[in-house]
């Protein structure tokens, strides 16, 4: 367990220490991160054994610990939700072949709409992928050349089949 499964409702804890009346206020980020606590320390007495000696000791360091983690909490929930979003998306573009369609003719802005469309409902997802890559790298006009001559050989061999 992090922190001792405290970090998981650590940032919404801090939130809502901010909110609360200053008289009942007890900030949870104190109970992860104590700046005040008990030390002990072995020392040699007089006589040569062990003698204990107990004292505060304080922590500084925990001060700086506390806002990085709560720096890090709003940082993994930004990230997560991000990274739902992302998935959502690629979920869609799997499942949904007209979203293909559609993410591939915005990047394609130069080719011919009928002609992607065509394109698009000829390949698979793999073909799509591959399409939607070559799109990112290449330059706008060779990728619309590429699309036309796609067509063009769709065309011979359709009238070959024929």
């Amino acid at each position: 367990m992090f922190l001792g499964g405290e970090f998981s409702s650590y940032g919404s804890k801090v939130l809502q220490f901010t909110e609360w009346d200053w008289s009942v206020r007890f900030d949870p980020m104190i109970k992860v991160f104590p700046r005040l606590t008990k030390c002990t320390f072995h020392m040699y007495g007089s006589s040569g054994d062990v003698q204990k000696h107990d004292a505060m000791c304080i922590l500084p360091i925990n001060i700086i610990n506390e806002k990085i983690y709560v720096f890090l909490w709003f940082w993994f929930i930004i990230l997560a939700v991000l990274s739902g979003v992302v998935l959502i998306y690629r979920a869609f573009v799997i499942f949904l072949p007209q979203i293909r369609f559609i993410v591939l003719r915005r990047r394609a802005k130069l080719a011919n709409k009928d002609y992607v469309e065509r394109v698009c409902d000829r390949c698979k997802l793999g073909d799509w992928l591959i399409l939607d890559l070559l799109c990112k790298n290449m330059d706008p006009v060779n990728f619309r050349d590429l699309i036309n001559d796609y067509v063009r050989r769709l065309d011979h061999k359709s009238i070959d089949n024929a």
